[in-house]
């Protein structure tokens, strides 16, 4: 479906969904658990989805109501699935599912996704699971799914370079139920923040995790248990990013609810960063407030919030002044390469903007409206969106449908705001 905005003030509250990072680790650790577990207000979208499914064929049992999710765990028991796992689109639930799937005790699993997932790398996760006593194979040989997962973790010693902070998360979530101890070194570590969360999760189980502060190294006692979760899953900052940047652009005022700067994710930081730019920025106990000021280009550090380089390019196009994405190449193994895309679809739109290895630089641009892309990848899309809002002239977004990944609600909460949006 194609997505037809035309220039539009946005201003009001808007309702942030759930996490999608706490919401699939709590399915994961729910999955793992013992008894019954209760996932309160949990992002109900196509990844988070993915992520029940396979949890189900491992043999979790799921049970939705409103604003509830009630799990029933394995254990740690995982069963074999009888089909092949596919995680659609959902590159945090294929990584962490990798690890699930290496502690069946016999049997094993095999698990796909679609296109964009096969194309996405998971070579080192595999490889490190191997070390650790199970076997996992990638059926095309090029380091992505599918994946072919065999034996039981043992325990022992791995290292890895984590361009993607998923291979450790995969690891720490799994190696506690192994037979024996793990250490795991980590001498490359992109995106450390999500890595933050993880440790939370576990710290909040009672697992025992011993590290170093600069996460390069990890020692985790086998032969633990998780226990069941009840917990209401905070806002997603990842998906608030788009209104929080969307605030600080000529005649909005935004304010974003349900949010927490005390969670530990890492894009809370884009409150920083629209500070930074000159923006008017808000916190209150109801939420996060951004309204335009006078923005000023500058240098963004973005290697621990990947995410956020679609809508911060998008911001940086009305900032006074050349802004400086940098540090970011892990952006380029998202659903899409992110860096290329952004730059390509922001200059059909008439952005001055720049790729560089890292990321991008963009200068001041008067945006106009035409035919951009989304890509298949849902930040693409809504970014895409924020900036059709700013731009003279109608533009048409093709393949908005990808927004449903992580936020199934982001075209009504844009016209909610008086975003002149029509998906058809």
């Amino acid at each position: 479906m194609n997505l037809h905005c035309k220039p539009s003030a946005l201003r009001g509250n808007v309702e942030i969904p759930g996490s999608k990072s706490h919401t699939i680790r709590a399915v994961a650790i729910a999955a793992a658990a013992s008894g019954e577990s209760r996932i309160r207000e949990p992002l109900e979208s196509n990844d988070t989805q993915a992520a029940i499914d396979a949890y189900t064929a491992l043999g979790a049992a799921f049970e939705k109501e409103q604003g509830l999710w009630r799990v029933t765990g394995t254990g740690g028991v995982f069963q074999p699935p009888e089909d092949t796992i596919d995680v659609r689109n959902s590159g945090t639930t294929l990584r962490i599912a990798l690890g699930s799937c290496a502690l069946i005790e016999s049997g094993g699993a095999t698990l796909t996704g679609d296109e964009q997932i096969q194309r996405r790398p998971a070579g080192p996760l595999a490889a490190s699971l191997t070390d650790l006593g199970a076997t996992v194979e990638s059926l095309s040989g090029s380091g992505c799914a599918p994946f072919r997962v065999k034996g039981t973790l043992t325990g022992g010693e791995t290292s890895i370079e984590a361009v993607t902070s998923q291979y450790v998360t995969s690891l720490l979530m799994c190696t506690p139920l192994a037979i024996g101890d793990s250490v795991i070194k980590v001498p490359l570590l992109n995106e450390q923040p999500y890595v933050g969360i993880t440790l939370d999760w576990l710290k909040r189980q009672g697992i025992r995790v011993e590290y170093d502060n600069d996460y390069s190294e990890f020692r985790v006692p086998g032969r633990q248990s998780y226990t069941p979760v009840d917990r209401r899953i905070p806002g997603d900052f990842s998906s608030a990013t788009f209104f929080l940047a969307a605030g600080a652009l000529a005649g909005n005022d935004v304010t974003s609810l349900g949010l927490d700067m005390n969670d530990t994710q890492g894009d809370k930081a884009v409150v920083d960063y629209l500070r930074a730019m000159g923006a008017e920025v808000e916190i209150a106990e109801a939420g996060v407030s951004v309204r335009v000021g006078t923005l000023e280009g500058c240098e963004l550090d973005l290697n621990a919030t990947p995410d956020a380089l679609p809508m911060m390019a998008v911001a940086a196009c009305f900032a006074r002044g050349d802004t400086r994405l940098v540090n970011v190449p892990q952006a380029r193994l998202k659903e899409t390469d992110r860096i290329a895309v952004m730059a390509e679809e922001l200059a059909k739109m008439g952005a001055d903007i720049e790729e560089r290895p890292d990321g991008l630089v963009v200068r001041p641009s008067d945006l106009k409206g035409t035919i951009v892309e989304g890509h298949g990848d849902h930040r693409v899309v809504m970014s895409l969106a924020i900036a059709a809002t700013q731009a003279s002239g109608e533009t048409t977004i093709t393949g908005a449908e990808a927004a449903s990944v992580t936020y199934p609600g982001f075209v009504e909460a844009l016209q909610s705001l008086g975003g002149q949006v029509e998906l058809r």
